[in-house]
């Protein structure tokens, strides 16, 4: 036999659907890394994970480990033989210590000398002798959120282990974790088939534990649950209401799917849609249904871990669960509705936002001020609208809804202001505050909605770095990198005409006893910079272009950031790129970093410096107009014209003239070149093309 199987299971209490999706990732990484490092190829790993157990399948590992070779330096060439190239008593006592022939050394070089070199041969030993000690580091370096000891154990695991079932093709291979010791025998379904059972050959392990109630390919439950469903809704001319999140976690919740339908009364549809599937979802894990139409039915599905002669008492059960949640739902919601959200406006200075930054009333107040810069910025026609939204902002968070539900803010505000009698614009805008909510996600639909999502986010972001709880490496705890991206990706999608340098100074303005707040702008500014690179740079901008623009970023509205990004990239392809970058880097390359005295044109003694020094006032002239009206592409086109003065006033004319005052002049023209064509890019952050 050329190449084995190897089965690996971890048997433990039931673990927590949010981890298993990580655990089979680390179990296949941490394998296919410890492996290398052991010499054994393999040609292919697939790990599964249940409720009860982790488990893997590696396949084509050889029945020996790989030979290999390894090379150790001893002495220096000249040491080690004689000048006739004979090898002398430091060559063969090397040779000796390290057991091979002084005929096999070899010469090699090394920092700039040359060693004698002995390679090593090292034959492969028979996997199956290195494998024990192999599983128990790959089980061990299994890394939870949360761990637990249990019993007088002193290793640290996300469950207690229960089993584990560890075989080469039908070998058993030995290892023992904390008196726990490897077999070829595993359990099923833990109520529908408990007993243990062996696994005599890994082909029938999928299969047998199939026979005993597990599914233990998490593709293959999920394939289950999605087939069952829409058989089981086709009737009622229904559809589960779309949620990747609450399938990959159910499907991690058990090893026997089996979907159940359920009913509840009509009644409860007079409520919020979202309010019902947070419900379903959030405490049950059940699947709220839709029809055709997209309209909320009163089924949903629970996916049950037991077998199908259970179901109905898992309907009974289910919907008796149900509808005590939606009595609960429902009183909440009507209690919230007693009083609107205008009334509850004065109810936020009993709530603390934070404790330097004050409560929620006074972030209103912020939210209030910036959404007033913002819409006499850019919607004056909707100011009203805007401030009326801006003051209701925060009020559904002090409602009964969405202090039991959380992740129902603003989505309840939107109800709440529609049964108050607000505008509708006003209505969608306190649902759209929250949005994009996660990478990637929804952006706002209409501007009222988009300008209180910025006002939020900016107040924030400044609020939050102005007393320094920033983000730092991986933590993140109040979110502010999500909402950065979102503020550009609002202002991009929109295409305000609007910069980060505005923006943030408004946010800052509004904040109390910011005592720096040069420092706090210059933190945000920086920040935000590292969104936009970070953005451009999904959009596949090359480094050295983004680099390029992203000077600009504070000043430049965001949208023309943007285009001037295209422009370049598109002159980059052009025959006069590679002309013009030299030129212009040759110039900021000899310019002083402080201020250079004032240009004078009769101080320009030189035909060269004549000739540049009008052709500058000639690109100048045009640059404007081109600039203001968006045409980069072709302002970029007009400065390549420098290119050709450039060159020829540095063949022809000395900068560093002996005479100080001429020398500076010309210092000062070429940084009028300078400050010229830096309003587009700096070019001399961008790479010539090979």
């Amino acid at each position: 036999m050329n190449s084995l199987s190897l089965l690996l299971e971890i048997g433990t209490e039931d673990l927590p659907a949010r981890f298993l999706p990580s655990a089979t990732q680390q179990l296949k990484e941490n394998s296919r890394i410890i492996l290398k490092e052991n010499h054994i190829k393999f040609s292919d790993i697939k790990t599964y994970g249940t409720p009860r157990r982790l488990a893997m399948i590696i396949d084509g590992i050889p029945l020996m480990q790989e030979d290999r070779y390894k090379e150790v330096f001893g002495p220096s060439m000249k040491i080690a033989f004689d000048e006739k190239g004979n090898p002398i008593k430091a060559a063969v006592g090397f040779a000796n210590s390290q057991g091979v022939n002084v005929k096999s050394l070899i010469i090699k070089n090394k920092d700039k000398r040359e060693y004698v070199v002995a390679v090593i041969e090292e034959k492969g030993v028979h996997v199956s002798q290195l494998l024990p000690e192999i599983l128990k580091r790959i089980v061990l370096l299994l890394h939870f959120p949360k761990s637990m000891r249990w019993g007088n154990n002193n290793i640290r695991f996300v469950r207690p282990i229960r089993w584990l079932l560890s075989l080469l093709d039908k070998e058993i291979i030995n290892f023992e974790i904390e008196g726990i010791k490897s077999s070829n025998i595993t359990r099923g379904h833990r109520f529908l088939s408990p007993a243990a059972f062996q696994i005599k050959d890994i082909s029938g392990y999928k299969r047998l534990l199939g026979n005993n109630y597990v599914a233990v390919d998490q593709e293959e439950r999920k394939k289950i649950i999605t087939e069952k469903m829409e058989k089981l809704l086709t009737p009622v001319g229904g559809r589960p209401v779309e949620d990747k999140e609450l399938l990959e976690t159910v499907v991690n919740l058990v090893e026997y799917p089996v979907p159940v339908l359920g009913t509840f009364s009509e009644e409860y549809l007079k409520l919020p849609k979202e309010l019902l599937i947070t419900v379903m979802k959030g405490h049950q894990k059940y699947f709220a249904v839709e029809n055709e139409e997209g309209r909320l039915t009163n089924y949903f599905v629970v996916i049950s871990n037991t077998s199908e002669e259970n179901s109905e008492t898992v309907k009974i059960g289910a919907e008796r669960v149900v509808k005590a949640r939606f009595e609960d739902a429902r009183f909440y919601f009507e209690e919230d509705s007693k009083k609107s959200l205008s009334e509850r406006i004065e109810e936020l200075r009993k709530v603390t936002f934070q404790e330097r930054l004050g409560s929620l009333y006074e972030k209103t107040e912020r939210i209030v001020s910036i959404s007033g810069f913002l819409a006499d910025r850019l919607l004056p026609l909707e100011k009203d609208r805007l401030n009326r939204a801006a003051r209701l902002v925060k009020t559904d968070l002090i409602t009964g809804v969405v202090r039991e539900f959380p992740e129902l803010q603003g989505i309840m505000g939107k109800y709440y202001a529609i049964n108050d009698g607000e505008d509708s614009k006003v209505a969608e805008a306190l649902k759209e505050q929250y949005l994009p909510a996660h990478s990637g996600g929804s952006l706002p639909q209409t501007d009222i909605g988009a300008l209180l999502s910025i006002a939020d986010k900016i107040d924030n972001i400044a609020a939050f770095f102005s007393i320094g709880l920033t983000p730092t490496g991986s933590e993140d705890p109040f979110a502010l990198r999500r909402q950065a991206l979102g503020i550009v990706s609002i202002i991009l999608n929109r295409g305000y005409s609007l910069t980060l340098k505005e923006l943030i100074d408004t946010a800052l303005e509004n904040l109390p006893d910011l005592k720096d707040s040069i420092e706090a702008r210059k933190n945000i500014l920086q920040f935000f910079e590292n969104r936009l690179e970070a953005v451009f740079s999904d959009q596949g901008y090359s480094p050295d272009l983004i680099q390029s623009i992203l000077q600009l970023s504070p000043d430049v509205q965001l949208g023309d950031i943007k285009e001037r990004l295209d422009a370049v990239q598109k002159f980059k392809e052009d025959r006069e790129y590679n002309d013009l970058l030299p030129a212009i880097k040759r110039v900021n390359n000899i310019i002083p970093k402080t201020a250079t005295a004032e240009l004078k044109a009769e101080l320009l003694i030189e035909e060269a410096e004549k000739r540049l020094k009008e052709k500058l006032d000639s690109v100048r002239s045009d640059l404007t107009g081109l600039l203001k009206d968006r045409k980069y592409y072709d302002a970029i086109n007009l400065v390549s014209s420098l290119t050709g003065p450039i060159n020829h006033f540095f063949d022809h004319v000395l900068v560093m003239d002996k005479q100080e005052e001429i020398k500076q002049n010309r210092l000062a023209l070429l940084n009028e070149i300078w400050k010229t064509v830096s309003v587009i890019a700096d070019f001399s952050k961008l790479k010539e093309n090979s």
